[in-house]
């Protein structure tokens, strides 16, 4: 009756907990529930369907860049990447190991890239760019910049193109977090609570009377022992617990019955050598922080790679698009060439070989045309699918077409500085240096562990116990046989004052000495991890020697791509004033039809040359912004709201 009702008690007391929304209890049964993790949603970020009207998707460059931001896989991959650092920090703080983070970043595809340049004196259009691929976490290479290579027209889109950079770390081979060495053990900071209860029925025969005073001793006894423990910074691990222990029995010697004894003992074990010291017992709790702000690094150099690698593939789109335009040129000039003709073969004034003539520069002409759209078309594929979560698996993402709306706008004066401060600009900025410094800083706090696991164990022990028995004369013996001692009568509250008062105590204190004879397992982890710290400042002058060569590399070219394009508006300019020359002389019958064609060729050929060095020299800016570090800046892109994934403009 009393265990029904102490039951309809607790039922009572728990829902009045919940009914009054109790703080603490939700926060008590909340530790045994596991977080909450949303899913991932596929669906595009409402700006998408915002560009989108009647089928065209209407895209300028910063709405290239903030899709991409918010709705490309790598960056969400990435975005990631801090709760799981976040969940390193949790379990730190209980006293556990680290699971580590990843290093790795992703690339944009590589694309059909832009149009490329021909050579001035070749007619027939040039070969297909590659098929684009989609290749995450690959480093891309292009073929090495040689002053044969630049002195060339046919492969002026080389110009300002370093290989790209997909791993962290400015290219450096990088898989992982430094292997850490595991040191003393970490104590576990999360409290332990542990409650056991035992009924128990004896029966047991007696040889002789003179302990219990019965042939046959019969007990039932009730054992209850909670205990708890917890670690602490210093390295001190504290155990505490209590015993009570009830029994009614059917002997006639005990002065007591039923009666009561009960323990509450305590136990502090700190180490003074080996695991001493929160510097030593906290210090995965500081690797996982500074693994956190690893993390954002990793995710700022994420969106380097993606705002850069947008930028990219609109500009090459958008380049595409003019040459597109200007095949459509060359084609209505070969068309109108052949009308000409024909009109004259049909009066007799012109032989009937120059319209065979004139109708293969059309052919040509249409060839080229559709080898353009056909590059435009891929391009604008990838791009789609660059910028949304789900391609063309989208139906709407699927049937609308790009309009870009940001043309390539060249500066007329190019802004002159010197290229060490771009250098300085970019070992400031740049994330890639930043993550090494957190990796070796990582490293000297796992050597600080290491190190103490060299020390022999010596611990101070300490414990202390208060027992206590109480209990009713004893029904079964003989009137006036048995005297209870003073003070030991009562129930369970005189039980636990008797324990509380320290009436009969028990402590206890010493040493503990464990001293290894060869120790060679930690002597190995010191030597692993100073190794490895000179590894990590190797790599870290790797990069910035990898930073230097980037940064200045790209200034010649940026200054490269502009005296190239320079020199190719001054040519189209030229043969298009060449051409309109020759087509005067052809008017009053002093050119011919192959001549007009070969200039109209030209003519086609300086102006796609032209589209290709302005993308050249647009993705030359992008790509020393990119090495300087400060793209993300420079399109007005706050990193805090491409955490959140979405831009507020």
């Amino acid at each position: 009756m009393k265990a029904r009702s102490l039951a309809f008690a607790f039922c009572a007391f728990g829902a009045c907990a919940l009914a009054q929304d109790n703080h603490w209890y939700r926060r008590f049964i909340s530790t045994y529930h596991a977080p909450r993790v949303p899913p991932i949603d596929f669906n595009n970020s409402p700006r998408l369907e915002s560009l989108i009207r009647a089928g065209i998707l209407y895209l300028s460059l910063h709405d290239a860049i903030a899709l991409a931001i918010e709705n490309n896989l790598d960056v969400e991959f990435e975005r990631l990447e801090l709760p799981i650092a976040d969940t390193d920090i949790l379990r730190a703080k209980g006293g556990g190991f680290l699971r580590g983070i990843s290093l790795l970043t992703a690339e944009a595809p590589l694309g059909i890239g832009g149009p490329a340049a021909p050579v001035l004196n070749a007619v027939s259009p040039t070969g297909a760019p590659p098929v684009p691929t989609f290749t995450p976490n690959l480093t891309t290479f292009v073929p090495a910049i040689t002053p044969e290579s630049l002195a060339n027209g046919a492969v002026v889109t080389s110009l300002g193109v370093l290989p790209a950079i997909a791993t962290t770390l400015s290219g450096i081979d990088i898989t992982g977090a430094a292997a850490l060495s595991l040191g003393p053990p970490i104590p576990q900071f999360d409290p332990l609570l542990t409650v056991s209860q035992t009924w128990q029925h004896q029966t047991i025969p007696q040889l002789n009377a003179v302990n219990s005073g019965t042939g046959t001793f019969i007990a039932n006894s009730a054992t209850t022992t909670p205990g708890y423990a917890q670690g602490f910074s210093s390295g001190a691990l504290l155990t505490a617990g209590f015993t009570s222990f009830r029994e009614h029995n059917n002997a006639t010697n005990y002065i007591l019955n039923p009666f009561n004894t009960s323990t509450l003992s305590a136990t502090v074990v700190q180490p003074l050598l080996r695991g001493f010291g929160p510097a030593v017992n906290r210090r995965f709790i500081q690797i996982a922080r500074n693994n956190l702000e690893t993390t954002g690094l990793l995710f700022r150099e994420q969106l380097i790679a993606t705002v850069y690698g947008t930028v990219r593939l609109y500009e090459d789109l958008v380049s595409l698009g003019e040459d597109v335009k200007v095949k459509e040129e060359t084609l209505a000039l070969a068309e109108r060439l052949y009308e000409d003709n024909r009109s004259q073969v049909e009066h007799g004034t012109l032989a009937p070989v120059e319209l065979t003539r004139a109708q293969a520069s059309v052919a040509a002409a249409q060839e080229n045309l559709a080898y353009s759209r056909g590059y435009f078309d891929q391009q604008e594929l990838v791009l789609k699918t660059f910028v949304t979560r789900r391609g063309t698996a989208d139906p709407a993402v699927r049937s609308a077409h790009i309009e870009t709306t940001t043309p390539l706008d060249i500066p007329a004066l190019e802004p002159v500085r010197p290229a060490e401060d771009y250098v300085v600009e970019a070992l400031h900025k740049r994330p890639e240096l930043g993550e090494a410094r957190q990796q070796i800083e990582n490293s000297h706090i796992a050597l600080r562990g290491s190190r103490n696991e060299l020390l022999p164990e010596l611990d101070l022990v300490a414990s202390g116990q208060n027992a206590s028995l109480t209990g009713q004369p004893n029904p079964f013996a003989a009137p006036g046989t048995l005297t209870p001692v003073p003070g030991t009568i009562g129930g369970f509250g005189t039980n636990l004052a008797q324990i509380f008062g320290g009436r009969y105590s028990t402590y206890s204190i010493g040493v503990q000495l464990s001293l290894p004879l060869r120790n060679r397992i930690a002597r190995a982890d010191v030597a692993r991890d100073e190794i490895e710290i000179r590894q990590w400042d190797v790599r870290r002058q790797q990069i910035e020697n990898q930073i230097r060569l980037e940064v200045e590399a790209e200034v010649v070219a940026l200054t490269q791509a502009r005296a190239a394009l320079d020199a190719a508006i001054e040519a189209r300019r030229l043969q298009e004033q060449s051409l309109r020359i020759e087509l005067e002389k052809y008017a009053v019958g002093l050119s011919t039809t192959f001549l007009v064609i070969q200039y109209e060729n030209f003519v086609a050929q300086a102006r796609s040359t032209e589209v290709s060095a302005r993308n050249v020299y647009m993705k030359a800016r992008a790509a020393l912004e990119r090495a300087t570090g400060t793209i993300v800046e420079d399109h007005g892109i706050r990193v805090q709201e491409a955490l959140r994934g979405r831009l507020s403009h």
